[in-house]
């Protein structure tokens, strides 16, 4: 009998134990991620996308080298300077030849590739940096135009490392691992911006020592392209079908060989494939006729929009005169370390926004973006005009700081963000560049015009402005932008084509998936 209740009792114990696994869940077996989701895949692209995005941190630098060497330049007791129409001319030109650059990549990318784009991008501002450190001082006016032409070169650069990078990391990588490495190139430029504002910081009467030190840093950043594989999309659309299999073999972890063997990258390769032939059997069109459609005209609407209030929102213009906004919005500590503040809080608040955009989506973080940063700007604009505002002490510091912090949730780093997401493959390319040259153009108009604003109508008339832009951003992202995250590439191009809201486009995507995501098996 006591045996008999000692099998009872072990039989009891077995059956509460598989039932505690069941309701835990611990008795099935374990889910295998996707190649593409896999450590040693997604190690693999991040350090691509890293190496892809070395050479923007020059768009940063190019951004804030006139925060730290105007100063100099204008001084009038240094032996040739500028006036302030030509430091005017000195801070935007790069913004004016930035479209230049734009429509650069858009022809680059197709033509020749995204690893030689960044080629190209690199040797270009190699010998823009050069320039800028050798200007004589001879003559006045060919000081002057040796720097402008060198400012004109660098924004040539900034056009042609707005596209290539990230159109780089959305078609090396997965949906989910997509959106933190599109974000790559918003922290390069946010980290170019910091490391010239603390270079400014200690070298604060040498622009020429500056430049040298931007120089050598770029000859380092093409060092770092030359390894990449060139992406499988690409590859693949130039028919180069040997070359796209390695490329994908690599990025989904696996040895690059000639053959595809994983059914799931097989199937993804496969996808892609199909959707290229399905495009070149049909009638081929110039991208400008291409825009009758409306998976091509509505995003290029949309981008070109948001370019427009990322520009005037003030958020580039805050970045280029930092020291000077600085000074003049009566903050008590030095303005070269006011600009470090500003340079850590863009670079501190881009580094999780991957994180974050993956977490709220694309709308919400605009959302709450824009409305942060009209908030900050009237602060700034009511600390000169309301009594009990003037005396918050460190009240400009916190509503500047503020508006970086928040400027980069949103509005800073979306269009470049979703410059990647939103345009089909077949004009991704030019549709890329012509969005970023609207985006520059309104740019270059912002920072040549806002000194003579200012001195018109009051900085702090500025500050409203920029606060009602912000206002008006909102509501255009509450009611036009599309929500990517967890998106594929081709489900955004449909959402695009087939005009479905979102609330329909989102019971269409489980739809979808059946047809371009394989589950894994359980």
């Amino acid at each position: 009998m006591d045996e008999q209740h000692r099998n009872l009792q072990q039989n009891g114990h077995e059956v509460n134990e598989k039932q505690a696994r069941i309701v835990s869940g611990l008795d099935r077996p374990l889910k295998t991620p996707p190649p593409g989701e896999q450590t040693r895949a997604v190690r693999r692209q991040v350090v691509a996308v890293i190496l892809a995005n070395v050479g923007v941190i020059s768009t940063g630098m190019t951004l804030a080298f006139p925060t730290a060497t105007l100063h100099q330049l204008t001084d009038n007791t240094e032996p040739v300077h500028l006036s302030s129409s030509q430091a005017t001319w000195f801070a935007s030109v790069n913004a004016l030849s930035a479209p230049l650059g734009g429509l650069l990549s858009g022809f680059l990318l197709d033509r020749i590739g995204r690893k030689k784009s960044l080629i190209v991008l690199n040797v270009l501002t190699i010998l823009a940096w050069i320039l800028l450190a050798t200007p004589s001082e001879s003559n006045a006016q060919a000081f002057f135009w040796q720097l402008v032409v060198s400012r004109f070169m660098l924004g040539i650069g900034m056009g042609l490392a707005s596209a290539p990078p990230g159109v780089y990391a959305a078609e090396i990588s997965v949906p989910k691992t997509r959106g933190s490495l599109i974000l790559g190139t918003s922290i390069s430029v946010a980290g170019g911006i910091t490391v010239l504002y603390g270079i400014g910081y200690c070298i604060r009467d040498d622009f020429r020592l500056i430049a040298m030190i931007c120089c050598g840093y770029q000859l380092v950043a093409l060092l770092c392209v030359l390894p990449l594989p060139e992406s499988h999309c690409w590859l693949l659309a130039k028919k180069r079908v040997t070359e796209a299999k390695r490329s994908l073999n690599y990025f989904r972890g696996f040895n690059k060989s000639d053959e595809i063997t994983h059914p799931q990258v097989l199937e993804e390769f496969q996808i892609l494939q199909k959707s290229l032939q399905q495009r070149d059997t049909e009638v081929k069109e110039s991208f400008w006729r291409s825009l009758r459609q409306p998976e091509v005209h509505k995003p290029l609407v949309i981008l070109m929009t948001l370019f427009g209030f990322q520009q005037l929102t003030g958020i580039f213009v805050v970045i280029v005169f930092a020291v000077q906004i600085s000074s003049e919005a009566g903050i008590e500590i030095d303005p070269f370390m006011c600009a470090v503040l500003i340079g850590l809080a863009r670079l501190v608040t881009t580094c999780p926004m991957g994180y974050i955009l993956e977490l709220w989506g694309r709308r919400r973080a605009g959302i709450i973006s824009a409305l942060g940063m009209s908030v900050c700007m009237f602060l700034l604009a009511g600390h000169s005009r309301i009594k009990f505002l003037n005396e918050v002490p460190y009240l400009p510091v916190v509503a500047i700081v503020g508006f970086i912090v928040l400027s980069t949730l949103g509005l800073y780093t979306l269009p470049f963000f979703m410059i990647s997401e939103l345009f089909p493959q077949r004009v991704r390319g030019p549709a890329s560049g012509l969005t970023v040259a609207v985006g520059m153009f309104i740019s270059f108009v912002v920072l040549k015009t806002y000194p003579d604003l200012k001195g018109r109508i009051g900085m702090s008339n500025c500050f409203i402005f920029f606060g009602f832009m912000a206002l008006l951003a909102l509501v255009f992202i509450y009611w036009a932008l599309p929500e990517t995250r967890r998106r594929t590439l081709l489900e955004i191009e449909e959402q695009f084509r087939s005009g479905r809201s979102r609330q329909t486009q989102d019971q269409a995507d489980v739809e979808m998936k059946e047809v371009f995501v394989r589950r894994p098996e359980e």
